[in-house]
């Protein structure tokens, strides 16, 4: 193969491997994975004036995510600037469903990212969230009789509480671990 096919090969499997950070940080979020999470970012992330690191964003996501119920993020366009072999910026859309107490909101999300490739692996050095919108959607699907699919379409279904993460996260006492199954 010929060095400009290589470089060819070489931008296409970091733009994959960036679309991979944006879907795994949706899948870490919604399952409430923090220590998945926290390793999508550099380890010297700096997470407020005063603070960095992996502890300290994880603690951040703890706070942040404590009041939510279920979280649902799709990961919609990604648009990705390779800045040289090693860093990079991207725009990335995304719908939101959000649980908060009683209200289920709706959110167009636009996640505006700062990577950086470190030992060869891709990583967030700086994920800022900006919102288009949120609202209250007129029906909160929380605490529906249970779907039964495929017997029935609508109702409350087995995920968030499939994943052990999330089960760990909303019962760090394991009163309910393994209540709706888990995930191999």
């Amino acid at each position: 193969m010929d060095e400009g096919a290589m470089r060819d090969v070489g931008r296409l499997l970091a733009y994959e491997e960036i679309r991979q950070l944006a879907a795994r940080y949706a899948l870490a979020v919604d399952s409430r994975d923090l220590d998945g999470l926290c390793a999508l970012f550099v380890d010297d992330v700096r997470v407020t004036r005063d603070t960095s690191g992996r502890e300290a964003l994880r603690a951040s996501f703890a706070d942040q995510l404590r009041p939510l119920g279920v979280t649902i993020l799709n990961v919609g366009t990604h648009v990705i600037d390779l800045l040289d072999e090693d860093h990079a910026t991207g725009h990335v859309y995304c719908k939101g469903e959000i649980q908060e107490g009683p209200r289920w909101i709706h959110q167009a999300i636009l996640y505006r990212d700062v990577y950086e490739r470190r030992g060869g692996r891709w990583y967030f050095v700086r994920r800022r969230h900006d919102l288009w919108y949120g609202a209250d959607v007129g029906a909160n699907p929380i605490g529906l009789p249970p779907a039964n699919w495929p017997e029935r379409s609508y109702g409350s279904g087995t995920v968030p509480s499939l994943w052990k993460t999330w089960q760990e996260f909303t019962d760090p006492e394991g009163n309910k671990a393994g209540e709706n199954g888990e995930m191999p």
